[in-house]
């Protein structure tokens, strides 16, 4: 990874964007994409389309969703305390005493969200699990007409942002999922840029995915590929309490895990596949038994259905403030949707059947 490719990592993880309020950090992917690709587009919905050989009659496309979980200012009141609903999947006991961010017009509004010291908490409840409801942001305000000089009704709020390195190659940000997946599909352009593919290759930043894939369906209405990848996060398993058996033995450094099942296109698959051992790129096997809950699923539904590959980086600690994976494997997922690009051609037939 050169440090152009790295600092684009980390200006994404630094960004804010909750579903619905990616702007910001689809800023961040337009600069990037301006300095290769033949365009770059945004649509109503906010998805930011990057493209080579746009006119190409064949056409890929790569999807990573930009945006992150978070939560939205519903409340302020008459002391100054903040409330706020989520925005996505959150498991209340991540936000015990996290360092926050509300997104306003006046610009980052610090915050903290935490509860009562355990020396004030009753038996009752020390035991209970807190809940949402339960929870308020405190960011300093004196009073109600102090909060709302600076916050209203309806800014994003997400968690303190910002990458950590660690050892090994490993790094945590709160929004791994899926700035990783942004990160791949752009580059992936980039490197494939540089390998002269005879297609027309679309690399999507899209919107919205964790509040329903809403951003992937839209994108891929307009662009109608033949063939498309989603790339999104996976769960790591190489740490404790987590069950192989039942999700697979993912391990981070191991390569970018290519999902088999029937949301994913067996011949893509098996391309993904060949690509990846030609080039000598590491990667692992992961397996889905229904239609995924990414990318993917709207993805091989367009229109008449589209030919799709799920290609996923694993993660420790998904939808937390530290999830954590390996730079390697979002290196190695790069290089290998470039080499699939690379290597598709109007020749491509991935109609699944039985040779006779």
């Amino acid at each position: 990874m050169d440090k152009a490719s790295k600092d684009f990592l980390v200006n994404l993880l630094e960004t804010p964007g909750p579903s619905g309020y990616e702007e910001r950090v689809q800023q961040v992917v337009r600069d990037y994409a301006a300095d290769f690709a033949d365009e770059v587009t945004t649509d109503v919905h906010g998805n930011v389309i990057c493209a080579i050989n746009p006119s190409a009659e064949q056409k890929l496309m790569f999807a990573g969703h930009c945006d992150q979980i978070g939560m939205l200012v519903s409340h302020i009141d008459d002391n100054g305390f903040v409330y706020a609903q989520t925005i996505g999947g959150w498991d209340p006991q991540q936000l015990i005493g996290q360092r926050m961010v509300i997104w306003s017009a006046t610009g980052p509004v610090h915050a903290v969200i935490s509860r009562k010291p355990i020396h004030l908490l009753t038996d009752v409840e020390r035991k209970q699990v807190v809940k949402l409801t339960d929870m308020w942001l405190d960011i300093g305000a004196a009073n109600k007409e102090d909060a709302e000089a600076l916050v209203e009704v309806g800014d994003p709020v997400t968690l303190s942002l910002g990458m950590q390195e660690m050892l090994n190659g490993l790094a945590n940000a709160p929004c791994m999922d899926n700035r990783t997946g942004v990160w791949v599909v752009i580059e992936a352009l980039r490197r494939a840029k540089d390998r002269f593919p005879s297609c027309g290759v679309f690399a999507v930043s899209t919107v919205q995915e964790e509040i329903g894939l809403r951003g992937a369906r839209t994108s891929a209405f307009g662009i109608d590929p033949t063939a498309a990848i989603a790339v999104d996060v996976t769960h790591a398993t190489d740490c404790p309490s987590i069950d192989k058996k039942q999700q697979g033995d993912i391990k981070l450094g191991g390569g970018p895990a290519v999902y088999r099942g029937p949301n994913c296109n067996p011949l893509v698959v098996q391309k993904l596949r060949d690509v990846a051992a030609e080039d000598q790129i590491p990667y692992q096997l992961a397996a889905i038994g229904r239609g995924a809950s990414n990318d993917a699923n709207v993805l091989q539904l367009n229109r008449s259905g589209v030919a799709t590959g799920l290609v996923t980086i694993p993660n420790r600690y998904m939808h937390s403030a530290v999830e954590t994976i390996s730079l390697d494997d979002i290196d190695y997922a790069a290089s290998l949707l470039a080499g699939f690009a690379a290597n598709y051609t109007a020749k491509d037939d991935f109609t699944p059947c039985i040779d006779s």
